[in-house]
């Protein structure tokens, strides 16, 4: 009972590990999903329908900007003080086609209510004002009158020319769109950048008072905080509203009767030679997301379609050789209908009718002759282990329930059915025990006999680039031209008052406003990961007792330092290999039935590291799984297969993930530049980073384009050199297993050390590591409309030795200086910095930037920044603080085994650990000052680089840098 809210139903979910109950604001009608359980990663949530009316991005941008200021909280960047003071375990805002969510979470209960209260009153009384949509959304940045120095600045504005700049993103919402042409679902919530522009203010302030109200809110905690205490602070807010009647319905598409084809474009480089630059998606709308069992079912069929490397649908497209790659979103079920993209990408543009043909067909004969099987088996194991495991990974579990709940909540449906899955899950097992056809049934349903289906063809276009620079230029000259001299002084008045609104400092009394947690709110030790250490056979066994709900997860290291110079490229491809295919006994269709029937995972990788405050790197074959208990004997079986059956000879299928790697790399140049930009300047400055960039950077890309054009004449020496690489790995010797699960688990899963035990006592000779450093600026170019801004510079060449306080000296630029002045002042979409202990580098990056130049001043002027800086007492403790969230971040079971076993191998001790954690706490101003000319001695010698297009290719020719042209 409670005296402002109804409680409308209450269930125990099994399936959540405690208590639903389903509130509504009795004034508001504002509904409040309450789930109480045992996890201390406690989260909230808002979430508001916020159906758009054209694609100018204004629900994107609203979301940025309630969060810049608000009545209680009167400071420019609320999210950001929260950001910089914070044990936050999530804190972000999103934005979706149909919805925007608030959600944070945090494991200190003082600290989650400090987001909630932020939070509530960033979203229902922001202060956004005229200022705050042109920092965020758009405005014309003009210095002084020469108008040829004019252009569009906006933090949304530039996001989204980066998102534009992706073949992969436009893809996807062109599928999207393409599937629901008479909905809101074919505008861009997000904001297509010349539509942007059109946004006026009038309409940003209308869309908030609109739809920011509680009558169409949604509410959602999760966790083991009192339930009372969640009520009675939306209570405090809530029954300031009366009820208002808020017409933001989804309304459903209606299904078409025939099939739409799309064809649209993408920005590509001039033609180099490769007529395969087109992108083909064939799309179906499905049911809607109430249907919970079809949903459920609809998503095992996906994982029968396409999961796995052998799986028949994605073998049929990679088979064809009509593309190099599987492309597509798969099932989308965020919306109110779910729908269904799948196709190829890097395909000759006249091949899309054959692509959607061979779909067809392939579904047609599955549904004909049936569905093995094997692969049905599969499908349900897998989807009933991620059910039971709910291994969300880094974000929080009650923030991935919130987001389920929505998918049928958002359009007035039950919250509770996307949460409820035993039921389902048990109806369609019952359903495949009998005989039904359930997913044959389903091929015919929703694809062979639903006409409202889709084909878009995406095709480059050499001059799309240079024509969206040329259209937007003519968009502001003509502006210009309208505009008389007073009307153009306003407009450098008004971009001049913007930037000092942006560089003026908030007052002590406003961020005195924000709640934080003092250093008393700290633990002076951090939680230790459980560690275990016993030998066994020659074998290292680390175990790592700890409740991981029946599931136990195993590790096994086989060092590769021994591996040649020139193999480290193969490796990637030699780790994919050992698991699709296939062995003497699997073919690799088979093989992938296997592992995903019987077991969580099984997957295999590089892992390069080394030991703390060293820079000499150590290598090992990383191969992890998850099984159950029962399965464990299973596993042991697989791993001999892989291992010791192992059968590299299908050069067919080696081709195709030659293919595939190409394509995925390419794809992934945009989207995530700054991670690229940050391997190659690693790989500059240190042996970590330098082997690092060698098998994932700009080395491998090269190594992989070259491969994609040989390997079919030269298959018979890779298949050598993999065989010969495979045979010097299977040593026992510095072999180490990690098992994590409980005492019983770990029991059984010690006899896999046997397995290992069993391979040679032979310690293979480590070559000398040639390591040709380039430290030379360079241009990487490739046709975008924003850029990746980087600075590689080495502090321990320069005589910095690390101290604690670099952690809160390094997050105290992140989030104060290089936001100030990169994101807000500079328009980019994020900056970042970061130090690497072991190797004492340093890297700036920027992420969609529209600066190069101006960045760069910005990174070179860091030390001078720290040198001259006035640090208060208030300011310093929200720096410790959230330098120790850092540190403490919240970990699932699963995690705290990996994050043990790897502080065992670089050999990160408890007393360093809480060493560190006594320099971090113990940090003063002094620090910062002490950093400074280590810094800039660093600086001095650091070098620069950049990601991106026209602009990077003007300064690098300028700045006389080296030009590599990526694509």
């Amino acid at each position: 009972m409670h005296k402002d809210f109804a409680l409308l139903r209450e269930e125990r979910l099994t399936e959540l590990g405690g208590t639903a109950r389903l509130w509504r604001h009795k004034k508001t009608r504002a509904e409040v999903l309450s789930v109480v359980n045992a996890d201390e990663n406690k989260s909230f949530g808002v979430a508001f329908r916020t159906p758009p009316k054209n694609s100018t991005g204004v629900a994107h941008i609203l979301e940025h900007s309630v969060l810049c200021g608000s009545k209680k909280y009167p400071v420019k960047e609320p999210f950001v003080e929260l950001l910089k003071s914070s044990l936050q375990t999530f804190l972000n805002a999103l934005t979706f086609p149909d919805k925007t969510c608030y959600p944070v979470a945090s494991t200190n209960l003082q600290d989650f209510y400090n987001l909630i209260d932020v939070y509530l009153d960033a979203v229902f009384y922001p202060r956004i004002d005229e200022n705050v949509l042109l920092q965020e959304g758009w405005h014309i940045h003009a210095e002084d009158t020469d108008t040829v120095k004019w252009n569009f600045k906006g933090v949304v504005y530039n996001e989204m020319k980066g998102v534009y700049s992706s073949p992969d993103s436009v893809l996807a919402e062109e599928s999207q769109h393409s599937v629901f042409p008479d909905t809101l679902y074919s505008l861009d919530s997000g904001g297509n950048p010349p539509e942007i522009l059109n946004l006026t203010y009038a309409e940003f302030k209308d869309f908030h008072t609109r739809y920011y109200h509680p009558s169409n809110a949604r509410f959602f905690f999760w966790g083991d905080d009192p339930e009372e205490a969640r009520l009675e602070k939306l209570a405090e807010l809530l029954n300031d509203f009366d009820y208002l009647d808020i017409n933001s319905a989804v309304p459903l598409q209606k299904r078409l009767d025939y099939e739409r084809k799309i064809e649209t474009f993408y920005a590509a480089e001039e033609d180099d030679g490769n007529p395969r630059s087109a992108h083909v998606t064939v799309n179906w709308l499905l049911c809607e997301g109430k249907d919970a069992e079809e949903i459920m079912v609809l998503e095992m069929l996906e994982h029968i379609l396409t999961a796995l490397a052998g799986s028949p649908l994605r073998k049929a497209l990679m088979d064809s050789g009509l593309g190099e790659d599987v492309t597509g979103c798969g099932m989308e079920t965020d919306l109110r209908q779910a729908y269904y993209s799948i196709g190829l990408r890097s395909v000759l543009p006249a091949d899309g009718d054959k692509i959607e043909i061979l779909i067809l067909e392939t579904l047609a004969d599955l549904a004909e002759r049936g569905i093995s099987q094997k692969a049905i088996d599969s499908a349900v194991s897998a989807t009933e282990f991620i059910l039971r495991e709910n291994n969300t990974g880094n974000f929080p579990r009650g923030l991935s329930a919130m987001f389920q709940s929505l998918s049928t909540w958002l359009y007035g449906e039950d919250p509770f059915l996307p949460l409820a899955w035993e039921k389902p899950l048990a109806s369609i097992k019952s359903r495949l025990a009998k005989g039904e056809k359930v997913f044959e049934n389903a091929i015919k349903k929703w694809f062979l006999d639903n006409p409202h289906r889709s084909l878009v063809v995406l095709l480059p276009n050499s001059s799309l680039a240079k024509e969206r620079e040329e259209k937007e230029r003519a968009r502001l000259d003509n502006i210009v031209r309208s505009l008389n001299d007073k009307e153009k002084q306003e407009v450098v008045a008004l971009s001049s008052a913007l930037v000092l609104a942006q560089a003026k400092e908030d007052s002590k009394e406003a961020l005195a406003t924000i709640p934080t947690l003092g250093l008393n709110d700290i633990p002076l030790q951090g939680k230790e990961n459980p560690l275990a250490v016993k030998q066994s056979g020659g074998i290292t066994v680390l175990r790592h007792e700890i409740d991981t709900t029946g599931i136990l997860y195993v590790k096994i290291l086989f060092p590769l330092d021994h591996v040649r110079q020139e193999d480290l490229p193969l490796l990637s491809l030699y780790c994919r290999a050992l698991t699709e295919m296939g062995t003497k006994n699997y073919d690799f269709v088979d093989l992938g039935l296997e592992i995903s029937a019987r077991t969580g995972g099984l997957d295999t990788g590089v892992s390069v590291h080394s030991r703390v405050d060293e820079d000499e790197p150590f290598m090992h074959l990383r191969i992890s799984a998850k099984v159950v208990e029962e399965k464990i004997d299973t596993l042991y079986a697989l791993l001999e297969e892989i291992l010791l059956q192992t059968d590299f000879s299908n050069k067919e299928r080696f081709v195709q993930m030659v293919w595939e790697d190409k394509a995925r790399f390419e794809q992934s140049i945009v989207p995530a530049g700054h991670s690229l930009l940050a391997s190659y300047i690693n790989g500059m400055f240190s042996k970590l980073g330098y082997l690092n960039e060698e098998m994932n950077g700009l080395p491998y890309w090269d190594f992989i384009r070259q491969l994609a054009d040989t390997v079919q004449d030269d298959f018979a020496d890779i298949e050598a050199r993999l065989n010969a690489l495979h045979a010097s790995i299977l040593s026992k010797v510095k072999t180490v297993l990690s098992l994590t699960g409980t005492e019983q688990l770990i029991a059984k899963g010690e006899r896999l050390a046997a397995l290992l035990e069993g391979f040679a006592d032979v310690s293979r000779p480590v070559p000398d590591r040639s390591y040709a450093f380039k430290k030379q600026a360079a241009g990487l170019l490739l046709p975008a409309q924003v850029n990746y801004v980087g600075l590689g510079a080495d502090l321990k060449k320069n005589g910095y030795v690390f101290h604690g306080s670099s952690h809160v000296i390094t997050r105290f630029l992140r989030m104060g200086y290089l936001w100030d002045r990169v994101r807000v002042q500079g328009g980019a979409y994020g900056a970042f910095v970061r130090y690497t202990r072991n190797a004492g580098t340093l890297a700036f990056v920027s992420y969609r930037d529209p600066n190069v130049e101006r960045t760069l001043a910005v990174y070179k002027d860091t030390a001078n920044y720290l040198g001259n800086l006035t640090l208060s007492r208030e300011e310093l403790t929200k720096a410790i603080v959230g330098a120790i969230g850092d540190i403490d971040t919240y970990l699932l079971p699963s995690a705290k085994g990996n994050a043990a076993l790897w502080e065992y191998m670089t050999g990160y001790t408890k007393a360093m650990r809480e060493q560190v954690r006594a320099e971090v706490l113990g940090t003063m101003p002094a620090d910062f000052h002490d950093f400074a000319p280590y810094l800039q001695k660093a600086l001095d010698g650091g070098v620069e680089t950049a990601l991106g297009g026209g602009q990077v290719q003007e300064y690098a020719a300028k700045a006389n840098w080296n030009i590599i042209k990526l694509l």
